[in-house]
């Protein structure tokens, strides 16, 4: 099933030559001969294929749920899943609890006919936990690695989810961000990935980090793969006020056109390139392609402020970290002991071989510091970051240049894994959009150094559809896609 789509899959089940048991007995099969020496999966669900065989019979019914009846979907380890398997966010802490609903992504994956094929590895506590963590590592998965080079980083925190898509483990699957953790996985790992304006897509049963910030979304093989995705994910939740005021769209899919640079204004935002030569090649020779589909190349057209961002958005994130998980843990119920940051940061230290063998918990105990939501220093760095982002932001440039999207290197060449030292990322454009809240898709622009290299296509709130565009006409044109040679 090698590179196979979901569009290919449907197919294939459609005229009867597939079924949904055999493509999860493959995907089954391939995580267990090749993710030992990739350790991308942390658990397979144990009724994927009771839930395959119930989807074919559904179909062999006539009954066909959506664009995701019968395909396999891996999801992040923060996300809840109320079933045999356990939600941890990596780490040994939450690991005796299973929760008792599913968080509405899993819910509408579930409702789409997707096969939930187990949970992937991240960097623990969606690296979240200390400033000079290893990407892709938690004290559950061990080291999540890079499968073009076994040696390199993977990103995170959504390692596994991008790593597992990447080699073929999975039709797709979803991963989480709050600044990079969709976007860097998925260009470093050589593939699609669409961080969504936040609301579009419910947090409600995930382990948080920041209300302002978080967001699942997915990440895929190909522009159409993850577009059908976001289609599922997609959709209001009482659960999650933010996705009351949501402008979504009924299918994301059908943005995917291979014309779509006809007549588009891109704005490249040099101020988030330039931190590598071979990078920035790539990057010349992608706005060639784009001129050449006919879209008007404004260049540069930087984004505002962007130096600007990283202490209100620590400082937010600080605040929001304990509220938010506190929040989430209580949902939990008395059967999970741990019910407060202090409790987690205690558990840590009384578990630090297995929990802080390479690096401990600054971030930890920096937010365990802060007060309530209602101290005048968080409400003045959210608000400092809401503004530089937004209307000073990306909002300015494009309406300043009549933009129809901004666009800038998703990530440097994957760092050397280093547990001493901590990651060694150099470059990369998440910050504005992720601060802002707005979209960013990620599709693959080339190789330096034979590692993937990624192109981000930047947008206002709601605009996953002119993204979708945009980024699916550069994939038809250029099809920098190339997967890894995985080995046993």
């Amino acid at each position: 099933m090698d590179e196979t789509t979901i569009a290919e899959l449907r197919a294939s089940m459609a005229s009867g030559s597939l079924t949904s048991r055999a493509l999860t007995e493959t995907y089954l099969a391939r995580i267990e001969t090749f993710d030992p020496a990739l350790r991308s999966v942390l658990q397979t669900n144990p009724d994927a294929l009771e839930t395959a065989d119930a989807l074919d019979a559904e179909r062999r019914s006539g009954r066909v749920r959506g664009l995701l009846h019968g395909i396999p979907v891996l999801v992040k380890d923060n996300i809840d899943s109320a079933d045999r398997m356990r939600t941890t966010a990596g780490s040994f802490a939450l690991g005796d609890v299973t929760p008792a609903h599913d968080a509405a992504a899993v819910a509408r994956l579930r409702e789409a006919g997707a096969v939930i094929l187990g949970k992937s590895n991240l960097s623990e506590w969606a690296n979240f936990r200390s400033t000079r963590s290893s990407s892709g590592w938690s004290a559950r998965g061990g080291q999540c690695v890079n499968p073009y080079d076994v040696d390199r980083s993977p990103c995170g925190s959504s390692s596994g989810s991008g790593v597992a898509v990447s080699a073929n483990l999975c039709a797709v699957a979803v991963g989480t961000e709050t600044d990079g953790s969709i976007i860097c996985p998925s260009s470093i790992n050589g593939l699609v990935g669409i961080k969504p304006t936040v609301g579009l897509v419910s947090r409600s049963g995930i382990i948080p980090i920041s209300h302002s910030q978080d967001t699942p979304g997915p990440m895929a093989r190909s522009v159409a793969d993850a577009a059908a995705l976001l289609t599922a994910l997609a959709g209001a939740d009482e659960r999650d006020a933010a996705t009351a005021g949501a402008h979504g769209e009924a299918d994301y899919a059908a943005f995917v056109d291979p014309d779509g640079f006809r007549g588009a204004r891109i704005g490249v935002a040099r101020n988030l390139a330039g931190f590598n030569d071979r990078v920035d090649r790539l990057l010349e020779d992608a706005l060639a392609a784009m001129r050449d589909l006919g879209a008007e190349i404004v260049d540069p057209a930087d984004i505002p402020h962007v130096d600007e961002l990283e202490d209100p958005e620590l400082e937010v994130l600080l605040f929001e970290f304990p509220a938010d998980l506190e929040s989430y843990l209580g949902s939990l119920g008395l059967a999970q002991q741990h019910r407060t940051l202090a409790d987690l940061i205690a558990f840590n230290t009384e578990h630090a071989d297995a929990e802080m063998p390479f690096f401990g918990q600054e971030l930890f105990e920096q937010a365990a510091e802060k007060g309530p939501l209602t101290e005048p220093a968080y409400l003045e760095a959210l608000e400092t970051c809401h503004r530089l982002s937004r209307a000073e932001g990306i909002d300015a440039v494009m309406d300043q240049h009549r933009l129809d999207a901004l666009v800038a290197p998703s990530n440097a060449p994957a760092w050397r894994i280093d547990h001493a030292n901590g990651d060694h990322d150099v470059g990369g454009n998440s910050t504005p959009a992720a601060v802002a809240g707005y979209p960013n898709v990620t599709v693959p622009m080339g190789f330096a150094f034979d590692l993937p290299i990624g192109i981000s296509f930047l947008g206002r709130a709601w605009g996953e559809g002119t993204l979708i565009r945009l980024a699916s006409a550069f994939e038809h044109a250029t099809h920098h896609r190339r997967p890894p040679e995985v080995e046993e």
